[in-house]
C-alpha cells in the first residue's frame, strides 16, 4: 500500500499525483490534508503518514513546499528512512542503496512532470539488498535503538 499526504503547500501537487497514481492503477490511501488550509502544519501529516507506513509495512509519499520539512519530520520517526528526492536518478539511488520507505517531494521547486518521474522511479525501484547497504541500514537501526527514549 502507498500512503500519500501533504500540508497546504503540497496540497495541490498531492491532488495531481493522486490522479497519476490512479492512472497507473496503484493502490493508495490519502492521509490528508483533505482540503487547502494555509494554517496547517507539515509535522502533523508527516507523523501520521510515517506511523501508518510502519504499522502497515507500506511506502509513503509526503509533500511540502521545499520537501525539507517533510523529510526532517519524517526522519524523527523511528524506523522511517525518508529521502527528499529532486530527480529520478536520486530516487533510484535512494531506493537501491538506502531503501527509503518515505519519498519526500518539493511542490515549490520541482515541476509536476519531474515529480511524476521521481515518483515513478521510487515506486518501480527495489532495494538492492547488497551486504554493504544492509550493513549501513542496520547501523542506523542500532543507533535508533540505543538512543530511544
Amino acid at each position: 500500500m502507498i500512503y500519500i499526504a501533504a500540508d497546504h503547500r503540497g496540497y495541490r501537487l498531492k491532488e495531481e499525483l493522486k490522479k497519476w497514481l490512479e492512472k497507473g492503477l496503484y493502490e493508495f490511501r490519502d492521509l490528508g490534508a483533505n482540503e487547502y488550509d494555509k494554517e496547517d502544519d507539515y509535522p502533523i501529516f508527516a507523523f501520521k503518514l510515517c506511523e501508518t507506513v510502519l504499522r502497515d509495512n507500506g511506502r509513503g509519499i509526503l509533500l511540502c513546499g521545499s520537501g525539507a520539512g517533510a523529510s526532517i519530520a519524517s526522519n524523527k520517526v523511528k524506523g522511517i528512512r525518508a529521502g527528499l528526492c529532486t530527480s529520478p536518478k536520486q530516487a533510484v539511488a535512494a531506493r537501491t542503496d538506502d531503501n527509503i520507505n518515505v519519498l519526500c517531494l518539493s511542490s515549490d521547486w520541482v515541476s509536476l512532470d519531474d515529480n511524476e518521474k521521481i515518483l515513478e522511479a521510487y515506486l518501480n525501484t527495489l532495494f538492492s539488498s547488497e551486504e554493504r547497504h544492509v550493513r549501513r541500514i542496520n547501523q542506523i537501526k542500532d543507533y535508533e535503538s540505543s538512543t530511544s527514549k
